[in-house]
């Protein structure tokens, strides 16, 4: 029996260890831990750039960062790439969208190829091929400049009706607070992420984009669906409503995990974006005691909302017949390595949660299970295809992942990557220019297998980690000529990778072998010396007549 439908839920910036059933031992996530128990957690699971859009289009299409192209945030998605609704629908599959893609849609490319952005077709090309029932990408900020995301948001309207007044109640409600005068303050300035945020915590935006995928579940029973249910949080900005703002405190956060020898003599790439300014705030102990904290209360909203979500679904027998993902994005360095955001590789960043449910029963024997093979975010399409029952290998000419589903029911493939691989734009930060970085060049790759990951950094020496004998990152092998060996091997993965074939999507492997040699039939005898040189049906349009 396969998958009648798919829930596909991503959280933003959630690291993989805040989590209890990865072994966080203050943070409960009985909710997410129970779909754990019914499902399979990939310990090692890594997203292909460690930012919001380039990972996001990679989930979508299953294809590398550098094939698909949209390498950073704002930087669109090309007309013609092949996303997950595309694959879905001939399947017969509704493919959904609540909450957040942070697409950007070639509008450039739609218009030169005369799409109306207004059609069902210019919809879908603009909305990374999801059916948006309602798209929102949870940064709705004004500035001097204007707004971040010139669309007005469904939940702003939701807000004004609900009573909360302004123009914009994301801000003034949902993420702002009262200081003690009763004067607002902005979450923006972390120094008030412990206070309640102004919203009622029902009224909050986790809440509400979990009752709208409830909405569009109980809508429409008869067609299957893939639904992509993507959260805003726990990212920035760091406030919650209560009482989730105080369920943890100072002694609930973990120490950094970061040593004085990392900021001595560190790689030049690494050591400008340890001058950012975000990561010279979370280097401070007073800002991790007041934000850790909340990002864990964020987590644990999550948790409880997804218990009343699929409390919603087993009441109308929707568990038994929907496989459901649950991932991240990225992750969130919070102070470790001196870093405050995402963008590099090391696992705070990079790696991520990934459970997987499949609710067949040839996936019984796996259920609670823990796998530790190396897993890419591109790997969900495929994982998703097989699970409808398709043959996700003949788009593998698009298609860069694999499916999951041989470790779901139990039957671990022979033979698996021995790596996995990531990349990283910087061309829009400052670190760029701090460097005299051109963008063509501000760029940056990793390489991972079981034990070592590999960074190559254009212009500058590689960084190197051991994850077996220094699993926490602490120490760089990148210059340590006793690792030579391993840096070479390394590299010389990175770049078959990077040699691999991506652009060809047009047509299968098995389109062009069975083009091989059909030329003939259409009359191309290219080479051909004498009329015997080639079977003599071959001459039959071109002999017969006689020559006027």
């Amino acid at each position: 029996m396969t998958a009648r439908n798919l829930l596909f839920i991503m959280c933003d910036q959630l690291r993989w260890d805040y989590l209890s059933c990865a072994g966080h031992p203050h943070l409960a996530t009985p909710n997410i831990d129970a779909l754990a128990a019914r499902g399979v957690r990939f310990t090692r699971a890594y997203v292909q750039s460690p930012v919001c859009g380039p990972s996001r289009m990679s989930f979508y299409t299953g294809r590398y960062v550098a094939s698909h192209g949209a390498t950073w945030n704002g930087v669109p998605l090309k007309v013609g790439e092949m996303t997950l609704g595309d694959y879905l629908r001939p399947l017969g599959v509704k493919t959904v969208l609540v909450g957040k893609t942070h697409m950007r849609a070639d509008w450039e490319g739609m218009e030169r190829l005369g799409i109306d952005p207004r059609s069902l077709i210019g919809v879908r090309v603009s909305e990374c091929g999801f059916d948006p029932y309602e798209r929102d990408d949870g940064l709705h900020a004004v500035g001097p400049a204007g707004r971040y995301d010139p669309q007005i948001p469904r939940y702003n309207r939701y807000l004004n009706d609900k009573g909360y007044p302004g123009d914009n109640p994301w801000h003034d409600w949902a993420n702002a607070a009262e200081a003690e005068d009763g004067s607002l303050v902005s979450a923006w300035a972390m120094r008030h992420a412990r206070k309640p945020a102004r919203v009622a915590e029902e009224d909050s935006e986790t809440p509400y984009m979990t009752r709208r995928a409830m909405e569009f579940m109980g809508s429409d029973s008869n067609t299957p669906w893939c639904l992509h249910l993507s959260y805003i949080k726990p990212h920035w900005p760091y406030i919650a409503p209560a009482p989730y703002n105080a369920m943890y405190g100072a002694a609930h956060v973990l120490p950094a995990v970061r040593s004085e020898a990392e900021r001595a003599d560190p790689h030049p790439v690494y050591g400008a974006f340890m001058d950012l300014r975000v990561a010279r705030v979370f280097s401070r102990d007073q800002v991790r005691a007041e934000v850790v904290p909340v990002y864990m209360g964020l987590i644990k909203q999550i948790d409880d909302q997804l218990g009343l979500l699929f409390q919603f679904m087993e009441a109308r027998g929707l568990l038994a017949n929907t496989l459901i993902v649950f991932t991240s994005d990225h992750g969130d360095y919070l102070g470790d390595h001196w870093l405050g955001e995402k963008d590099l590789f090391h696992d705070p960043s990079a790696k991520i949660p990934l459970i997987v449910c499949d609710p067949s029963p040839e996936a019984d024997a796996t259920r609670g299970t823990a796998c530790d093979a190396l897993v890419e975010a591109i790997d969900l399409v495929p994982t998703f295809l097989e699970a409808l029952g398709a043959d996700w290998r003949a788009q593998s000419h698009r298609l860069e992942g694999r499916s999951l589903v041989p470790f779901l029911h139990g039957r671990a493939p022979a033979l698996w990557r021995r790596s996995v691989f990531s990349e990283y734009d910087y061309a829009m930060l400052p670190v760029a220019e701090k460097l005299g970085v051109e963008p063509r060049d501000a760029r940056l790759f990793m390489a991972a297998d079981m034990r070592w990951k590999y960074v190559h950094a254009p212009r500058y020496r590689p960084l190197l980690f051991d994850l077996v004998n220094d699993p926490q990152e602490l120490t760089d092998l990148g210059a340590d000529p006793a690792h030579e060996d391993e840096r070479r091997r390394l590299s010389a993965e990175l770049a078959d990778w990077g040699l691999r074939l991506s652009q060809r999507t047009t047509r299968s492997d098995a389109e062009i072998a069975a083009a091989r040699g059909k030329s003939q039939l259409k009359g191309i005898l290219v080479g051909v010396w004498d009329e015997s040189d080639v079977p003599i049906e071959l001459w039959s349009c071109y002999q017969g007549g006689r020559a006027s």
